[in-house]
């Protein structure tokens, strides 16, 4: 079984100045960690990469400089899930088709989880086949109204994803 710490959207320092200590404790409990990109600062990304013990898959988001050296997309294979990361930067109308077709470019021969971020909404919902998460923002970045992350537990291809807030 793995346990994946699933964030995004923390925005540190421009809109938050630390990630919460709830969510330090779960990505150090996490046998991986997905970010969904929009850091927003070497440091940030930095502290985020040495709590998740060298375990991060991470992507760009739209406010990352570009000395974070992260891709657009990622895959991550857990267990028999696969995931496929992107932020989904662009407007926030057609979010959820983006990431989805994202998430089947990268992987075209499955179904991938896509993970995306940029709109700081919780999403769990399924597009053409493909499920969508959002964490929404670890730090309740504005717009979002409190701070939020999945965890997610895959064993033997079954994938278990539980929404954790303040």
């Amino acid at each position: 079984m793995q346990r994946i710490a699933i964030i995004s959207d923390t925005h540190v320092p421009s809109r938050e100045n630390a990630v919460p200590e709830w969510v330090v404790e779960e990505l150090q409990a996490a046998d991986r960690t997905i970010h969904a990109g929009d850091f927003d600062s070497r440091k940030a990304h930095g502290r985020i990469d040495a709590l998740a013990n060298g375990s991060l898959i991470a992507v760009r988001g739209n406010t990352d400089p570009p000395t974070i050296n992260v891709p657009h997309a990622a895959t991550l294979e857990a267990d028999g899930v696969t995931f496929v990361v992107t932020h989904g930067a662009g407007s926030p109308t057609g979010w959820h088709r983006r990431v989805a077709e994202i998430a089947r470019s990268e992987v075209p021969d499955s179904d991938p989880v896509a993970v995306g971020g940029h709109i700081h909404d919780v999403v769990d919902t399924t597009v053409e086949g493909i499920r969508v998460l959002n964490p929404g923002s670890a730090t309740g970045a504005a717009p979002a109204d409190r701070a939020t992350m999945y965890v997610a537990t895959v064993e033997d291809g079954e994938l278990t994803v539980e929404l954790r807030t303040e």
